[in-house]
């Protein structure tokens, strides 16, 4: 299947489950208040995760509607960490458009965050066995919460207002560390979307765990290909500043991670000297970051570790019903790793 046969599905699913979740969304909120709260899952988005929990349903022949709610849940359960991450790294823009916090202020963000968080569990109680979808996204925004901590403890410098940060913050980030924040950050999420998806559909056992897997290790693919693309991205494509996580001082980006092993000694303090910079980081700064990057050879190898998850994750698939559905679960490791935004 091709790219477009593959986002011509992607569409067809979100423009299913759209209403739902604007419709959810502004249930007993005040009227004057409705925008607010639409704006930011309104600027767009792939829409992967509810596409993920709707796909994983009907490959293992459930109906759509059985996993419609549960899908929009796991589409505002992604936003609302949007919109807490875009408050905490102070980010300006998301999918080309003002973050809801620059748009608004920030405790309006705050205010529109508790709408999200309370509308998850309203679509979780609309879904098909509710008591278990409710733990499910309870336990997943639990991870999310650690894995955007840890996010935060990888920074080189910066928050010296957060006195926790101060005292606790990596010295030193490895690959260990890297691949337990994502987990936690990104591929729960995936996991989860995949999860929902098979138990509204009354998938059990060793299915359940195959798809559970699968999520996990398409997950781990999108965030090593969201790292690549933040240092060798195109901004048009991306809808996301180049360079971003070099401005916030990342090391929790796996491109930045292996650069630094393998830069040259002289090359290596300056890439630090930029990171661990006091004042404001400039677009040059960026710029002189991303060419150190470049003199290495970290673009394949963070590209290897993405194919890795990937056949990890197709392998998975394997176990699961062979019908349409697993072949399009089948392409979409392959989109995903290969994506340009």
């Amino acid at each position: 299947m091709d790219k477009e046969e593959l986002e011509s599905i992607f569409n067809k699913f979100t423009r299913v489950v759209e209403p739902v979740i604007e419709k959810t969304l502004v249930s007993n909120v005040d009227k004057k208040f409705q925008k607010l709260v639409e704006y930011p899952v309104l600027t767009g988005g792939k829409r992967i995760r509810p596409v993920l929990a709707i796909i994983s349903c009907l490959m293992f022949g459930g109906k759509l509607k059985d996993v419609l709610y549960s899908a929009a849940g796991l589409e505002i359960l992604h936003n609302y960490t949007l919109i807490v991450d875009d408050m905490i790294d102070d980010g300006t823009l998301r999918r080309g458009k003002p973050t809801c916090w620059f748009k608004f202020g920030n405790s309006i963000a705050q205010c529109v965050g508790i709408d999200y968080a309370a509308t998850i569990f309203q679509t979780a109680n609309k879904s098909k066995n509710p008591s278990l979808i409710s733990e499910i996204f309870a336990r997943t925004l639990k991870e999310l919460g650690d894995g955007e901590i840890l996010d935060i403890l990888f920074e080189r410098v910066g928050r010296e207002k957060d006195p926790y940060v101060v005292k606790n913050r990596y010295k030193r980030v490895r690959e260990k560390n890297y691949y337990e924040m994502i987990s936690k950050k990104t591929a729960a999420l995936f996991r989860t979307s995949c999860e929902t998806g098979g138990i509204c559909a009354g998938a059990k056992g060793k299915e359940l765990v195959a798809l559970r897997r699968y999520g996990f290790n398409l997950g781990m693919v999108f965030q090593i290909t969201d790292d690549i693309l933040d240092i060798f991205g195109e901004e048009k494509k991306f809808k996301k500043k180049i360079g971003k996580d070099i401005q916030e001082r990342k090391e929790g980006n796996v491109v930045i991670l292996l650069a630094l092993k393998a830069m040259e000694p002289d090359d290596r303090k300056k890439f630090l000297k930029i990171i661990e910079k006091k004042g404001k980081i400039t677009d040059n700064d960026i710029e002189s970051g991303m060419k150190l990057i470049r003199k290495t050879d970290i673009h394949q190898k963070a590209y290897q570790l993405g194919r890795q998850f990937a056949k990890e994750a197709k392998k998975s698939l394997s176990l699961l019903p062979q019908n349409k559905w697993n072949k399009i679960l089948n392409d979409l490791v392959d989109y995903v790793l290969t994506r340009e935004k």
